[in-house]
């Protein structure tokens, strides 16, 4: 049986991205659901590395903090002075004086590289015992790009930055995508020979494959199946057009899954998000973070789901929800905001112009329309009447709600926390309701209408209003048993 391969992962994140014109480092732009870093980080995962060294520099206590929460296996060591891609290699390995075996290096700006490119990649390298190997691209336009330039018979001969190029070397299309795979040892001999003698004055790491080459050892290319994977990110031109290229691979995927998009260039789905066949995604949505959907569920149009779960069957339409879990059969919208711990139960509903925030709503209940629930319990099968409030702050802190099930809550009621409703209870249109309400009771918190007749003919004689009663008779209204009293 054959030894495992000893790995070590080194991902370059030192540089400061001027023309990104941003205080945040380029390599932590986000980009659906990652940053710039958290995809070559996810990208190099697969490989099962022994080690992984970032390479921080500019905002590097920004970029460890990251660290921390996406990788908080790897080693963020510091270049302090941004001296060459050589550099930064060797001040890596400084930092791991143990390593052997393949040294894995990556650019911190390459966000569409597949995990099974690198793998292939570092394959080719083990299995052909190359000293060195680059991962190359055929591209359409090379502008800016490192070339490879190979000699008669095919092989690497140099690469060489665009800068420092010959006319003709320029006219090549076959550029270095960043990405390289180096036997340990004979990286270490090779960096210690660097020369900063080119145009920008550092320490090339691309030097390194004619340093070995010259001494006899072997090197190669790699070519990578789809250039697309190997573009970088320099400017937010550039990193527009990367989230462009993701989401239209993100959306195929999930459609030759089971999964109906009907409008794939208006919506865009972040790599952290699961959504289960027969879903169906609605024309400009977004699905964000550790988002959920379930199948057969319908989102959108017009939706924004944050670290959402929706159950199956479940509908979202034209509304916003952040760590919410829309129960099966479920539905929600149009217009309505879910905030944090929002729960709905089974065939729940939220409807129009509702907002929620840390409440349960059970299965089968409903809250369809114009109402604020927040810090509350609704039972199973209730009903809550539109223009509804919980009233739950009292300026300091806040009070829960709890409403039993089988209940009917009037119109234009509020809930004064903390206050229970018992199951099967009623309350009535236009209540404030400041206390208990027993199981079974009917509760009514509201002042006694009365009617003053003639009014409007004393008060507003002259006008189109008085005209109108008069019209209608009006000193004699049908007052349906409120009580009546004199101006």
């Amino acid at each position: 049986m054959s030894q495992p391969h000893l790995r070590t992962v080194v991902v370059l994140a030192a540089g400061e991205g001027k023309r990104m014109k941003s205080s945040l480092p380029k390599v932590l732009h986000p980009l659906l659901g990652r940053t710039l870093l958290g995809h070559v980080l996810a990208a190099a995962g697969p490989l099962g590395a022994d080690r992984s060294v970032v390479v921080v520099g500019h905002g590097a206590d920004q970029v460890r903090e990251h660290l921390t929460e996406v990788a908080p296996g790897a080693t963020p060591v510091l270049q302090e002075r941004q001296l060459g891609t050589g550099h930064a290699v060797r001040i890596a390995l400084d930092a791991v004086p143990d390593a052997t075996g393949t040294v894995v290096v990556i650019n911190g700006d390459v966000p569409l590289l597949r995990p099974e490119t690198v793998q292939a990649l570092v394959e080719a390298h083990e299995e052909a015992a190359a000293a060195a190997t680059v991962l190359a691209a055929e591209v359409p336009d090379p502008t800016g790009l490192g070339r490879i330039v190979r000699d008669a018979q095919g092989h690497l001969e140099q690469i060489v930055e665009e800068r420092d190029a010959t006319p003709q070397q320029r006219a090549l299309r076959e550029i270095n995508a960043g990405i390289y795979a180096f036997d340990a040892a004979r990286l270490r001999e090779a960096l210690g020979k660097l020369s900063t003698d080119n145009d920008q004055g550092e320490e090339y790491l691309t030097d390194v494959f004619a340093l070995l080459r010259d001494a006899g050892e072997p090197v190669a290319v790699h070519c990578a199946a789809d250039h697309v994977e190997t573009l970088g990110c320099n400017d937010r031109v550039e990193l527009a057009a990367l989230r462009r290229l993701l989401r239209d691979r993100i959306n195929e995927g999930w459609m030759r899954t089971g999964v109906s998009i009907l409008d794939p260039h208006t919506t865009w789905i972040d790599v952290t998000v699961t959504v289960e066949r027969d879903a169906v995604i609605d024309q400009n949505t977004q699905l964000q973070g550790a988002t959920v959907v379930g199948e057969g569920a319908l989102v959108g149009p017009d939706t924004t789901l944050v670290d959402t779960v929706v159950g199956a069957g479940a509908s979202i339409v034209r509304s916003h929800a952040l760590g919410a879990e829309v129960g099966p059969q479920a539905s929600v919208g149009p217009y309505a905001y879910l905030r944090p711990e929002s729960r709905l139960g089974r065939k729940a509903k939220v409807g129009t112009f509702v907002e929620t925030k840390k409440a349960s709503i059970g299965d089968g209940s409903k809250v369809p329309h114009l109402s604020y629930v927040g810090d509350a319990t609704i039972g199973d099968h209730s009903n809550i009447g539109a223009a509804t409030v919980f009233v739950n702050y009292d300026g300091v802190r806040k009070h829960h709600t709890t409403i039993g099930s089988h209940a009917r809550t009037g119109a234009d009621n509020m809930f004064v926390a903390p206050v229970r409703v018992g199951d099967g209870a009623y309350t009535a249109a236009g209540s404030v309701i400041t206390g208990d309400v027993p199981p079974g009771a009917m509760a009514v918190a509201r002042g006694q209408q009365r009617n003053v007749e003639g009014w409007v003919l004393r008060k507003r004689a002259g006008t189109d209003a008085a005209e109108a009663a008069r019209r209608a008779g009006e000193g004699a209204p049908d007052t349906g048993g409120a009580a009546s009293e004199g101006d």
